[in-house]
């Protein structure tokens, strides 16, 4: 029988982060930093745990293994992978400038899928920005040059942020989230990264941190980015509350909810669903079973479960294919 299952996420200790997802959002770990929450992964980078029901303990993507793709939905029927990795980012300090390729470019090279993704802030101190891009458009032989010399930060466009903000980081857009940005990130199963630019820090064995430079001039589109988000909601599937569509591709669907009080989903056969509260707390039930969704908890609804009831007072993320 199909069932949500809660999700136990492994947490990441990069150079750059805080301790927000510790002491906010309720990430037990013995870990001083936690940069990133990984609550949605299949990747062999940092495996879910089911956290909930009958299969409690096992990784998601053993259970997957098990359960078969019908559990995906039909939208993921033509692909052998786990399509999407989804992270809380709490950056403490800027993260690196940086660039993910493209699927036909990463696939080739490295054998791996490439990364488009999407940024919500989920909250964001004053005066915090990030990069997103180039100011206009440059040359390939100019780009080159300026990461030869540091001059590459005058030519990138800084970006004002605030909470509520949106970003559609499409492979090949040149970007960095800055500090004092708490960030939540949808985004293809991928790990591949390619730093340019890394403000001269040192890793954990004292040496400068690797870039990726050539890697980086071959896939970085040299321009101004050009958003791409949906701009229409299904009220069928969202029905007594409030929604915003923050982001549609071919990759995923991305949504904001508000909920207070009661609303009756459903979780087709074209695609699982997953949920993340921001703030408050959600009841999910099926047949009489409740489930209680803390904040900055995250759950997993296998495609075909059919209709479920969520009731609370909570702001969430619902992300699917």
């Amino acid at each position: 029988m199909l069932e949500p299952m809660l999700l136990k996420a492994p947490l990441k200790d990069y150079l750059w982060g805080g301790n927000r997802l510790k002491n906010e959002y309720g990430k037990e770990s013995d870990l001083d930093i936690v940069a990133e929450s990984w609550e949605l992964s299949c990747h062999e980078a940092g495996l879910s745990v089911i956290d909930s029901g009958a299969h409690k303990g096992e990784t998601l993507a053993a259970f997957l293994t098990g359960a078969g793709k019908a559990v995906l939905g039909s939208r993921a029927q033509d692909r052998d992978y786990f399509p999407l990795l989804i992270k809380f980012i709490d950056a403490k300090g800027d993260l690196s400038v940086q660039v993910h390729p493209d699927d036909e470019y990463a696939l080739r090279e490295e054998g791996e899928q490439g990364k488009t993704e999407m940024w919500y802030v989920v909250d964001a101190e004053p005066d915090a920005s990030l990069i997103y891009g180039f100011q206009q458009k440059i040359s390939k032989e100019e780009f080159e040059q300026r990461i030869a010399d540091n001059t590459l930060l005058e030519v990138c466009n800084k970006v004002p942020v605030h909470k509520g903000d949106v970003f559609f980081i499409k492979a090949g857009t040149l970007h960095a989230i800055g500090s004092g940005i708490l960030i939540y990130e949808v985004q293809q199963s991928s790990n591949l990264t390619y730093r340019v630019y890394d403000y001269g820090r040192v890793g954990k064995d004292g040496k400068p941190r690797q870039l990726h430079i050539d890697k980086a001039l071959a896939v970085t589109k040299l321009e101004v980015p050009q958003a791409v988000s949906g701009n229409t909601v299904d009220i069928d599937l969202f029905p007594d509350m409030d929604i915003r569509l923050l982001a549609e591709c071919k990759y995923f669907k991305v949504y904001h909810g508000s909920l207070q009080g009661d609303s009756t989903m459903c979780a087709g056969e074209d695609s699982f669903h997953c949920l993340t509260v921001l703030e408050g707390t959600l009841s999910l039930t099926v047949n009489d079973a409740s489930l209680t969704v803390a904040k900055g908890r995250t759950v997993f609804v296998p495609a075909g479960l059919g209709r479920y009831q969520l009731q609370g007072q909570a702001a969430f993320i619902l992300s699917k294919l």
